[in-house]
């Protein structure tokens, strides 16, 4: 009944000899990003709400911030924001044809959003900082 199919496909265990090419790692961060993002959504909201509830819940969100770990969170929020609006500007140039569709200008819009959000998460860091 069924026929045993036996195919001599290679298969690649090692995955420290895998290499993606730069517009794959563009996409893998911008979802990556994205979930950040998301997830960081709900406690800047909590915080937001905190010091929105009353005077002491202000003075407690501000006593949070304080902190240095929390600064570094926060960075981490907004250099994962600044590159989830450039990669998502980056895709839709691509798919309104502002860009050509071929893997040289894929890289080099990849390497253009690298950069941009290596600017603003600099600019972040100050602002936070």
């Amino acid at each position: 009944m069924g026929k045993t199919v036996n195919k001599q496909r290679p298969v690649n265990l090692d995955l420290s000899t895998i290499r993606f090419p730069v517009t794959a790692i563009a996409s893998i961060l911008h979802r990556v990003s994205g979930v950040i993002t998301f997830v960081a959504l709900g406690i800047l909201l909590w915080l937001l709400g905190l010091s929105l509830s009353s005077p002491e819940g202000f003075n407690q969100a501000a006593a949070i911030m304080g902190s240095f770990f929390v600064k570094f969170i926060l960075w981490a929020i907004l250099t994962a924001l600044a590159y989830h609006i450039v990669g998502g500007i980056r895709h839709l140039l691509a798919d309104f044809g502002f860009m050509e569709e071929t893997m040289v200008a894929g890289k080099r819009s990849a390497m253009a959003s690298f950069i941009i959000a290596a600017i603003l998460s600099i600019l972040a860091g100050v602002l936070v900082w």
